[in-house]
This record gives C-alpha cells, structure tokens and sequence, in this order.
C-alpha cells in the first residue's frame, strides 16, 4: 500500500474523539503523529460517509494468519502482527499458552526482542499458573500453582516486556503473586479461576485490575454462590475482558457486562489464535491440537472452545450493528481502555495531537476501509 506522507488532511468522516463525535471532521497528520493544525498546502483525502476512529489495541492475542505467538518463528509472529494490523489493530500484546517454565522463558526472550523494536506493545502470559479446573485449551499436565519465585523467572526473562500475568489467584501463592506483580507495574489478571465470590475480593484487594475473558472459564453466575463474575463486574478498579465473536459470550452476557461496568470498564479483545485471518483446518495451540471448524476454534481431545478466530474490526462491527452498542463506547472499550491498562495512552488510544497517527477507516455500515499506523497506510481506503 501506499507509504508515508509528510503531511495529509483526511476530512469530511464522522471522527470519534474523547469528547465524542465530530461530523465533517478532520484528523490532520504530520508524519508519524496526528497534529494541531496542517501544512499549507497539504493534501486532502476525502472521507465523507465514513467514520475515523483510533486503531485498535488488543491486549489479549495467541496469533494470526496462521502464526503461532506461542511457538513461531521471529518471521512467522510478523506475520501474525501483519494480519491483525491489516483488520485495524494497529496496536497489539502477544499472549502465550501453557508450557514448560523453560521454554516459556524462552519465548519471553524472543517476544521482548519485537517488543523493543516496536512491533509488540508487551508479552501477557495466559498460564501456566491456572486452574486444572477450569484450564479451557490449556495443558493440565503442564500447570501449576502461581508460586511468587516461578512468576518472576518470567518477568526477568521478558526483561521488562511483560505487561500481564493471568492467574487463578485462588490457587497456593496466588495472592502473593498478584502483589508481586502488583509492586512492578505489571497487570494481575484474573483468570481460568475456580475461585469463590470471596477468593475474589481477596484478590482484587490485593492488586489484581483485570478480569480475563469475563464469563469464560471460571464458574458461572449463580444466585447462593455469586462467584468471581459478580465480583468483577462490581468492582471499580476492575477491566472486565470481553471476546465477542458470537461464540463465547451471548449477546445478553455481552449487555450485562456494559450495563454493569460500564464502557469504561470493557476492553474488547479477540483472544485469538493461529486461524484468525487465515481459515479452517487443524492447528496447534501450545502442545493440544485444534480443528477450526466455520470459524470456531476447538480443542480436538474434549472439544473445548480453544480460542478465538476473532480480529477487531469484527468485534467492532459486531459491537455496534448486533449488541447496539453505541459507537463512543466501542471505541473506548477497543481502544482508549486497553491503552491506559499497557500503561501507552499516552502515544495511542484515541485521536488526539501529539499521538501515534494510528486509525482505522469504516465505512457508513462498519465495515474495514482503511488502516494507518504510525502514519503509514496498511491499508489504504479506496475512495470514490
């Protein structure tokens, strides 16, 4: 696609800011960033009937394109960094699966390297410190208990690239774990958790500001025994992840978390895996094989949900069109949200001067058009 400009004026779009939506709007960029006032002279790009609004930032992903972030190649998690960058996550985590201790130090290894160079925004570790009781597409054989000691060898094998941890905080040095984590800065995320309504409270209090993949893998909400979902959802210093592909949440579950939370309180991710942007067939996640079937990702020994095949912009369109919900919230929940988590707002998140000059172009229906990142086109919207 077409490269850098000096300069460029895109006009005329609906363009969502903080402050809400601006009709016939403009977002002005000036090489890498979005500027305050435009060049004379500068090109225009005509955007009337579309919406500009801030690339995406997923901060829960396992892959794409048929890339591994767990096991590929340098070239091949590109390749998957590519992929969801073509559908508008112009900002992404990488996020493993249970493994060995040895070879996840390893992986954190090569993962900081693209994280210092720019093409990750951190590393998120999704076990191995989770429950046999509710371990989704993870390897049992392969878990273990959250022990404060084993959590740092990774967070020194990141070399200061981890941005989250997801644990079951119920589990021996749970606790000690999220505070450990707690103290560097790193998310404590609450996840794949057999925990009680009260072994939740205890964790939240004790530094944990995440809940991964809200409703999947934990214990469902019941009347005498609320569990860790009720928990989440009416805690203020908690962001409650949401994977809405259709597959893991009901469009009810969905409205329960925004109208309990709020949007400021949801961060949309896609949770997905190698098949995302790619297609059908057999896969691996971690050392468990998975057939994606019509889109849906599933373990093939017990047919658990392995993943997502999920990419942003579908959850966005889904967001808005099916879940009616307003399109100020989604962009908070799918990019301003997630941005101040990472502890990045400051450069991504949302169209303001001074920022990474990364949005997304959507047609008058929803539907991709246009990616920038850093000011370049990744793909670049064919008007007229």
């Amino acid at each position: 696609m077409a490269g850098r400009a000096d300069s460029t004026v895109l006009a005329g779009a609906r363009v969502v800011l903080p402050t809400g939506t601006v009709e016939n709007g403009r977002v002005i960029v000036e090489g890498t960033r979005i500027a305050g006032a435009a060049a004379e002279g500068a090109p225009t790009a005509d955007l009337s009937g579309h919406w500009v609004v801030p690339g995406f930032v997923d901060m829960h992903n396992h892959g794409g394109g048929g890339a591994s972030f767990t096991s590929g190649t340098v070239d091949e998690v590109l390749t998957g960094i590519r992929t969801h960058r073509e559908h508008g996550t112009t900002t992404l985590v990488a996020s493993t699966v249970t493994g060995e201790m040895d070879f996840l130090a390893h992986r954190a290894g090569v993962l900081s390297e693209l994280v210092e160079q720019g093409d990750l925004a951190g590393i998120h570790f999704e076990g191995p410190f989770i429950s046999p009781c509710r371990k989704g597409a993870h390897s049992e054989e392969l878990l273990r208990d959250p022990d404060p000691a084993e959590v740092r060898k990774l967070m020194d094998a990141a070399r200061g690239t981890a941005k989250m941890f997801t644990l079951a905080t119920e589990l021996p040095g749970g606790i000690d774990s999220v505070r450990l984590l707690a103290e560097h800065g790193i998310i404590a995320a609450i996840g794949h958790t057999d925990a009680t309504y009260e072994q939740t409270v205890e964790a939240i209090d004790a530094g944990a500001t995440v809940a991964t993949h809200l409703f999947n893998a934990m214990p469902p909400l019941a009347h005498r025994e609320p569990g860790p979902i009720a928990a989440l959802l009416e805690d203020e210093r908690i962001t409650v992840e949401l994977i809405n592909d259709g597959t893991h949440l009901h469009p009810a579950a969905l409205q329960l978390a925004y109208h309990h939370a709020g949007a400021h309180r949801v961060a949309l991710i896609t949770d997905a895996m190698d098949a995302a942007g790619f297609g059908d067939g057999l896969y691996q996640l971690g050392p468990l094989a998975v057939e994606v079937k019509d889109g849906v990702a599933r373990l093939v020994e017990g047919n658990s949900i392995a993943g997502s095949t999920l990419t942003l912009d579908t959850a966005f369109h889904r967001a808005v069109t099916v879940d009616r919900i307003p399109v100020g919230d989604v962009v908070q929940s799918i990019s301003a949200n997630p941005a101040r988590l990472l502890g990045v707002y400051d450069r991504v998140g949302s169209l303001e001067p001074g920022k990474d000059a990364d949005l997304v172009v959507l047609d008058a229906d929803f539907g991709l058009k246009g990616v920038m990142r850093k000011g370049e086109w990744i793909k670049e919207p064919q008007i007229g």
